[in-house]
């Protein structure tokens, strides 16, 4: 069993940057692949990054490719999302979530989920 908790969601400007963090409690992190997903009002969920145990692989969507960054510290039990260049696109809810092993892009792969934490971006 593992917790996640997100943070550092807020109100940016188009082209502020933000940093989402979302620290684990409850297992060994370092066992779980990490995932960012991010749900806009009246939209399906979608995939945004997704990370390795190690950290060592990562994915993208198209979307935010070039513009955000995930990484992980093991010592610290936290993954993170650096987004730089915000768009107003780019406003939801976003959640950390985690799976046991291997990354996946699929949001229904993970069995472990944040509450979300909410962006905004205006133009």
């Amino acid at each position: 069993q593992v917790q996640l908790l997100e943070s550092g969601g807020g109100l940016v400007q188009a082209g502020g940057s933000l940093r989402l963090s979302c620290a684990a409690s409850g297992h060994t992190f370092s066992s779980y692949a990490m995932g960012w997903f991010r749900q806009a009002p009246g939209k399906e969920r979608e995939f945004v990054a997704a990370i390795s145990r190690s950290g060592g692989i990562t994915n993208y969507a198209d979307s935010v490719k070039g513009r955000f960054t995930i990484s992980r510290d093991n010592a610290q039990n936290t993954v993170y999302l650096q987004m730089n260049n915000l768009k107003p696109e780019d406003t939801a809810v976003y959640y950390c979530a985690g799976r046991p092993n291997v990354r996946s892009i699929l949001g229904d792969d993970y069995g472990y989920w944040g509450q979300g934490t909410q962006v905004t971006v205006s133009s």
